[in-house]
């Protein structure tokens, strides 16, 4: 069994058990780790010198759509309405099985260089049985951690939809490629939902799922679609359970949060598209005072950055402004405690994700006994030198370049601050190749030109 011993980090735990810890060790044996602490020993075991860094768990994304990161930035100037026109009507059908995989590829190697070693990906893109079976083979090629939510063909999905899921694939899937759930990649499903598909075929929707056993991540509340009370239309329909994770949830009304909650259900917040695509503002605080757990994701590459520090710094100073804000119109000012701190927001992108994918048994913390999904940071440099704070540090001034290592269930996916055994020009090369057969049989011109008319 290998054996890896981490000296002398700062270590993050998000173990109320452990807390956290200077100057700490922390061991992995095999794909689990085995003891967190001062003074560690390990015979034979391989030696990281952690002195100057921080180690905390990997972060967990849980509304990601990995296929759009041909599409990179192309959105970065549009509308709700003009994305769904530019990539839905104008781009999605274009995708070759080829270019689904250049995606998921180049969008899962972008997560773990980022230190987010598990991805719910928002696979909406199925317009063959040849697409699934290449986005599921990108993913297995990465060794990341990944839930892949089989979604809809494009042709499936334009709102509002009665076309009917392929149920004989989304069951040929999940034979083939999830016969076991103790895999790295799951099977999940991308379902429609209320907002974007008839009443009727969303029954059908959830009964396939909930036919395969598989977790459910469903669009709720995100702007002007979002405000016919789509969750109390779940509920009401017997829809809802702690096998469903709701993403964005802007614009819901404040009773659907309860309904939530008593449901049992997650909530998976993706505040840079939210306010970029006039979803409303994030959640946050409506979501804590229903007793929900907040958890974080990138959404889109279309016009989005790919690591989750951005969402954190997001989310914790958006409420921050919300509460000086109230303070203001109170005729107050908030001098002692803010309402969000930098540990919050690192549970959001670490154990809460991993309890909204039902997956807390084995990631979200640094425990003992729990899957190896450890990222360690240098903070060593002038960015980051000298630390006072690892969750302040990690939250206010973490990037991707930063992090130095990766392990996903104790396999080291990232050494040095380079993937390893990934030769990133032929990624890059797949993806570029992908965007250009993409736009071209669009009739798109490449280079940030490209404003389509409004949905």
């Amino acid at each position: 069994m290998k054996r890896t011993l981490i000296r002398n980090a700062s270590v993050i735990s998000v173990d109320p058990n452990i807390g956290n810890l200077d100057r700490a060790d922390l061991l992995i044996e095999g794909t689990k780790i085995a003891a967190v602490g001062p003074g560690l020993t390990a015979d034979g075991a391989e030696i990281v010198d952690g002195r100057g860094t921080i180690v905390m768990p990997g972060m967990i994304d849980t509304h990601r759509h990995l296929w759009q990161t041909v599409l990179r930035n192309i959105a970065a100037d549009w509308t709700l309405s003009q994305y769904f026109a530019g990539v839905r009507v104008q781009l999605g059908g274009h995708f070759r099985a080829q270019d689904v995989y250049a995606g998921n590829l180049a969008g899962a190697y972008e997560a773990l260089n980022a230190g987010v070693t598990t991805v719910l990906d928002w696979s909406h893109n199925m317009n063959t049985p040849e697409h699934a079976d290449a986005a599921v083979a990108a993913l297995k090629e990465t060794h990341g951690r990944f839930v892949m939510c089989y979604g809809n063909a494009n042709d499936e999905w334009l709102p509002v939809s009665d076309k009917p899921t392929n149920a004989a694939d989304a069951r040929r899937v999940r034979s083939e490629h999830f016969s076991s759930d103790e895999q790295l990649v799951r099977m999940g499903m991308a379902l429609r939902g209320p907002q974007y598909a008839t009443r009727d075929v969303t029954r059908d929707d959830w009964a396939l799922a909930r036919e395969l056993g598989v977790l459910i991540s469903v669009h709720v509340g995100d702007g002007a679609w979002g405000r016919d009370r789509p969750v109390a239309w779940l509920a009401d329909n017997g829809l809802l359970g702690p096998d469903v994770v709701c993403a964005h949830c802007n614009s819901l009304a404040d009773d659907e949060f309860q309904i939530m909650a008593d449901a049992g259900c997650s909530a998976a917040m993706t505040p840079e598209i939210e306010m970029q695509m006039g979803h409303g503002w994030p959640a946050t605080r409506r979501l804590l005072d229903a007793g929900l757990a907040p958890t974080l994701g990138i959404d889109i590459a279309t016009c989005n950055s790919g690591h989750l520090f951005q969402v954190m710094r997001t989310v914790l100073l958006v409420e921050r402004a919300f509460a000086h804000a109230g303070a203001a119109r109170r005729g107050e000012v908030l001098e002692e405690q803010l309402p969000l701190n930098t540990r919050d927001v690192i549970e959001f992108a670490t154990i809460n994700g991993a309890k909204a994918l039902r997956l807390d048994h084995r990631i979200g913390s640094l425990t003992p006994g729990k899957d190896a999904d450890v990222v360690l940071l240098r903070a060593d440099g002038i960015e980051m030198a000298p630390m006072n704070s690892a969750a302040g540090a990690v939250v206010l001034a973490g990037h991707p370049g930063l992090v130095d290592s990766v392990w996903v269930a104790g396999r080291r996916v990232k050494a040095g601050g380079r993937l390893v055994g990934v030769d990133e020009s032929r990624v890059v090369g797949l993806v570029d190749d992908a965007r250009d057969h993409v736009l071209s049989r669009a009739g798109v011109e490449p280079g940030g030109r490209f404003h389509p008319p409004r949905y």
